[in-house]
């Protein structure tokens, strides 16, 4: 098995610094090494993915790799008696397409302690169609009842709302009874926000995010998708010991706020980071996302499905923004 080759999404980085991807012929061989073996059957596209395979963001720190932070499949061989031939089982973050080779091949080699069983309620697809955005979304929406979130606080805003962690962020705290406004850059996709569970859908080109330390009181809490001024603002938004679950930085990373949020009313400005989970946290959202975190609209939001070789233009259209919802990777197309 190690001398048969297999595709596999790779990503070069030349001697001028310039990034090139392309679908190669690869043996296990030329993986990193790792105790278990996966026939992969499904990944998924990430705005991660997207800046990796163009090269317009640093996540890869070494070259070349085989992209793709998400995969799920079935164990081929295994070293660790954890898994066994036969297993269903996926892999989300873990360093893929940053240190490890990824989930954008027909065959993953990965350490032990990546590995999750697929929860019994959910197939390889549905997996995939959740992945890394809908995983931390779940992680999003648990850091914040751990920190006492509650629908009676008021409502919570999803900024980034129909992007893939917003998507999912905005269907599980709906089904978990909150009251969910949607902040977006496409007032177009109201109806489909609405559907996913947003009892209210603002425009992001119409806020005034005011200049004062601290501004009127609105939101229970957010999840934010998207950093930068937004975040800032929502600092200065949240109602009393709300808690905004900071998620993505697609506006911006920096973080232009005060103290007064969090020393005069008692925000929680909560960190979402999916890829170093222990193991055992990444079992238990896991096992909720097939469970009681079970996203009620997954099929409303998956996009469409490729194979290796559309992944150059779904990335584009994700730089671009012109992509709603989840797009699933068939490692067999």
């Amino acid at each position: 098995m190690s001398s048969a080759t297999f595709k596999a999404f790779r990503i070069h980085r030349g001697d001028d610094g310039a990034i090139r991807a392309a679908i190669e012929s690869l043996t296990l061989n030329d993986l990193n090494p790792g105790e278990v073996v996966i026939r992969a059957r499904y990944s998924g596209v990430n705005y991660k993915d997207a800046l990796a395979g163009t090269g317009r963001g640093r996540i890869l720190r070494r070259y070349p790799l085989v992209g793709g932070v998400d995969v799920a499949g079935e164990v081929v061989h295994s070293d660790a008696p954890a898994f066994a031939p036969g297993d269903a089982v996926l892999v989300t973050g873990c360093g893929l397409s940053e240190t490890r080779d990824g989930g954008y091949a027909e065959f993953v080699r990965v350490p032990a302690d990546c590995v999750v069983s697929l929860p019994a309620s959910l197939d390889e697809y549905a997996a995939m169609a959740i992945g890394t955005a809908g995983f931390s979304a779940a992680l999003a929406v648990m850091r914040l009842e751990e920190n006492h979130q509650r629908p009676d606080m008021g409502p919570i805003l999803v900024t980034g709302a129909t992007g893939g962690v917003g998507g999912f962020a905005v269907d599980l705290l709906a089904g978990r009874g909150y009251e969910v406004h949607a902040l977006t850059g496409k007032p177009e996709a109201e109806a489909y926000l609405r559907e996913l569970g947003a009892s209210a859908v603002l425009d992001r080109r119409e806020l005034e995010l005011g200049t004062r330390p601290l501004e009127s009181a609105q939101w229970g809490g957010a999840v934010d998708a998207v950093g930068g001024d937004i975040l800032a603002w929502l600092t200065r938004t949240v109602r009393p010991y709300g808690n905004i679950a900071a998620v993505g930085l697609a506006a911006g990373t920096a973080l232009d706020t005060t103290v007064l949020p969090f020393i005069l009313r008692g925000v929680s400005l909560l960190g979402i980071h999916s890829v170093e989970c222990s193991p055992a946290l990444r079992r238990e959202v896991w096992a909720r996302l097939g469970d009681d975190l079970r996203p009620r609209h997954l099929a409303r939001m998956v996009a469409g499905t490729v194979g290796l070789d559309g992944l150059p233009g779904v990335f584009e259209q994700v730089m671009a923004g012109g992509l709603r919802g989840r797009t699933v990777v068939d490692l067999a197309l």
